[in-house]
């Protein structure tokens, strides 16, 4: 029988258990044969063993042996195994840890504040004999005794008076996390990611923001500006909890509820011609000159422009500007072309240019999102959407928009604009 010593053959040796490091003070540890050992680490088998005398800073001894019975007796680690000593070490904190408990914490904690096991038994309504049990299994399983026990009550021993600090930060780690998580699910914190495709300067996208922003101020909204076909990539793989896109059109691997409808309008210089009438039909837009952004939704604009006109058998000329949304509007005014716009997007006001709706043209919209989705804070969400979609509130929804009244009965769009 060899014995087996860290500071000898595996000087790297050292554990902690919940944050206390361990004495340096030289453990020993013994190989041997034992017919049913209680913990198996990484090949060997590992199990406590009863000591005596041990300083306040020693730990149980650990017998270990490989668990090849070929090998028995070999104080190294097989072919492609960790060292006996890192197998020593996983052994001891695994030990240890998982046989303290969150009670022996609270019940060490209530003693020392307390000083009385009685009175600290009354406190948290637990039988004093009880308390008293579960601290000697503590300081069984730490190897230190951490209080004094007199006549007047306990008092902490020195070891108790460093243990008392890490016990009270685990407690109050653990009850943090705790308030953390209750808190994410009922939505009061977390973060939501939205893909929009509309202007939010006005209509019912930014008044469901502003709402859920006033229910829920705890929960950040990020939101995505990108094509339909990018969002639904990113909600299939949970990179996006929603998205609001034109058109009714059911996506894969999508759940899809219709919420509002918007007008489309047409954006015209000033001086232009059609600017005194308060509606505009296709065939007066047939030979006009368009223009559409590259980012989105400038293709999905081109295309709805080119299936409209091309039906009254007409092929506009449509220039693509490398300009972002923002700046699209100006060159209108320019006299560079016009463009196409949804109702919400009216509300941006750009000098030298006006907005006509064009005649029975209406875009619906919906959300998307994916049924494997457990984002608490998306189900409020989608919860609200819902309840502003079915309430029709008009004065909430339009109350940025043009008097212009919004048909109630949306057109089929083409697959393009969904």
């Amino acid at each position: 029988m060899r014995r087996w010593r860290p500071d000898r053959d595996a000087p790297q040796f050292s554990a902690c258990v919940l944050g206390q490091r361990f004495s340096s003070e030289p453990i020993g540890f013994t190989v041997r044969k034992r017919q049913a050992p209680l913990l198996e680490v990484s090949g060997y088998a590992v199990a406590p063993v009863p000591t005596t005398g041990l300083s306040t800073s020693a730990v149980d001894a650990i017998d270990a042996r490989p668990r090849d019975t070929a090998d028995q007796g070999r104080a190294h680690a097989p072919r492609g195994e960790p060292s006996l000593g890192a197998c020593v070490t996983m052994a001891m904190v695994k030990l240890l840890t998982h046989a303290v408990e969150l009670r022996h914490l609270r019940y060490f904690v209530a003693a020392a504040e307390h000083g009385s096991f009685r009175k600290a038994g009354s406190a948290i309504g637990v039988q004093q004999s009880a308390l008293s049990r579960r601290i000697r299994d503590l300081e069984h399983h730490l190897g230190a005794a951490l209080f004094h026990r007199h006549s007047a009550g306990v008092s902490l021993t020195f070891a108790g008076q460093r243990f008392l600090r890490r016990a009270r930060q685990i407690l109050r780690s653990v009850g943090d996390g705790m308030l953390d998580v209750a808190a994410i699910g009922r939505s009061e914190h977390g973060l939501i990611r939205i893909g929009i495709y509309s202007s939010i300067a006005s209509g019912f996208l930014p008044e469901l923001l502003r709402r859920y922003g006033n229910q829920y101020p705890k929960v950040q909204i990020d939101l995505i500006d990108d094509n339909p076909a990018e969002h639904v990539t990113s909600i299939r793989q949970l990179k996006l909890d929603a998205a609001f896109v034109t058109g009714e059109r059911e996506w894969p691997d999508c759940e899809r509820v219709s919420l509002w409808s918007e007008r489309v309008f047409v954006v015209l210089p000033e001086d232009h011609r059609l600017v005194e009438r308060d509606e505009v039909g296709w065939d007066q837009l047939a030979k006009e000159n368009f223009i559409v952004n590259e980012a989105p939704p400038g293709q999905e604009i081109h295309d709805y422009l080119v299936q409209r006109l091309a039906a009254l058998g007409h092929h506009p000329e449509i220039r693509v500007q490398h300009v972002g949304r923002e700046n699209l509007l100006p060159l209108v005014a320019l006299n560079r072309g016009l463009t196409a716009v949804s109702e919400a997007m009216t509300a941006a006001q750009f000098p030298g240019i006006s907005y006509r709706p064009i005649t029975g043209e209406v875009l619906p919209f919906s959300a998307l999102w994916s049924s494997k989705n457990d984002n608490p804070a998306l189900l409020q969400f989608l919860e609200l959407a819902r309840s502003m979609g079915r309430s029709n509130d008009r004065d909430a929804v339009t109350a940025a928009f043009s008097t212009i009244e919004v048909s109630a009965e949306p057109l089929k769009m083409p697959d393009q604009l969904q």
